[in-house]
């Protein structure tokens, strides 16, 4: 179960946030449009997550990865950003 402290950490400056609750987070990163749902898994940790990925809003998720916290899970989805906008520059 993700802590009430860890979701008021998400930045709503960085995220658009949609859906947050203790088993589930949907956001949009403001930087690449791209969006984000984190599902908690609870296992092996209590605060791990399940990383789903899409592009488009239409598009359907994909999985992106696993995380032992919400906190690395958004450190993974920024370091995803740098990557898209640096390298791929396809924003």
């Amino acid at each position: 179960m993700f802590s009430e402290k860890n979701l008021q950490e998400l930045d709503p400056r960085y995220f658009v946030i949609l859906v947050k609750d203790e088993w589930d987070v949907s956001i949009q990163s403001r930087n690449t449009g791209h969006y984000w749902y984190l599902h908690c898994s609870g296992f092996p940790e209590e605060e791990s997550c399940v990383i789903f990925h899409k592009h488009r809003f239409q598009h359907p998720y994909h999985q992106h990865g696993r995380a032992r916290s919400l906190k690395q899970a958004v450190k993974s989805i920024v370091k995803h950003d740098e990557y898209q906008l640096k390298v791929r520059k396809c924003v």
